[in-house]
């Protein structure tokens, strides 16, 4: 479905069961889209553990541009959408990722967003060969449990455990995160699981 925004339109591609444990939303990198190979893997996932998923195409990428622009125009965008999103599932637990630039828009958003949670996959730790030039101060934004899953040959660099609840390193990956998508999603199931069990009183996932 198509929703405006200040910035412009977006798409949001909506995946839902009749009662989600809880609602994912995932967005893409500057250059790519929501077919990205690990982001359809966490996809996988979150539905096979009776979450719902919205896959955001963010406003510049929808009108084609690569530059995802300012990060306050970005950020202000995606907080139009994911609200709007939330509107139609009521009170399950709300987590946000994206992987690259989407993990960045995912960490510094996540606390006026109300996510419980953050998957971040590829997060950009700094631009390649400009380890000083560090975008930790965004991942510590987020002020709620993130899981960070990078590759080891990543040349935007690996976050630090210290700066995630989780920083799980797939070795042989680099920053596409597509030789084999499916330990990204092996590496975020525990985490949308923990989230889906706590959608029932008692911590009990419906359905249990």
């Amino acid at each position: 479905m198509e929703m405006l925004t200040a910035r412009g339109p977006a798409e949001v591609t909506l995946d839902a069961p009749a009662d989600p444990a809880f609602l994912l939303a995932l967005t893409h990198g500057s250059n790519g889209g929501v077919e990205a190979a690990d982001l359809l893997a966490v996809r996988e996932v979150a539905l096979g553990l009776g979450g719902a998923v919205a896959r955001v195409l963010q406003p510049f990428r929808l009108a084609g541009r690569r530059a995802p622009g300012p990060a306050a125009a970005q950020d202000e965008a995606w907080l139009e959408i994911v609200a709007a999103v939330r509107e139609r599932f009521g009170d399950v637990p709300f987590v946000q990722g994206g992987r690259s630039n989407g993990a960045r828009v995912a960490c510094r958003t996540a606390t006026e967003a109300g996510a419980v949670g953050v998957v971040a996959l590829a997060f950009p730790l700094h631009p390649p060969g400009r380890p000083e030039k560090s975008r930790v101060d965004e991942l510590r934004a987020a002020r709620t449990e993130v899981v960070v899953v990078n590759g080891a040959r990543d040349p935007f660099g690996v976050p630090d455990a210290a700066d995630a609840a989780e920083v799980v390193v797939l070795e042989g990956e680099r920053h596409d995160l597509n030789k084999r998508p499916e330990t990204v999603g092996a590496a975020v199931e525990p985490w949308l699981r923990r989230w889906a069990a706590r959608a029932a009183p008692g911590g009990t996932r419906r359905g249990d």
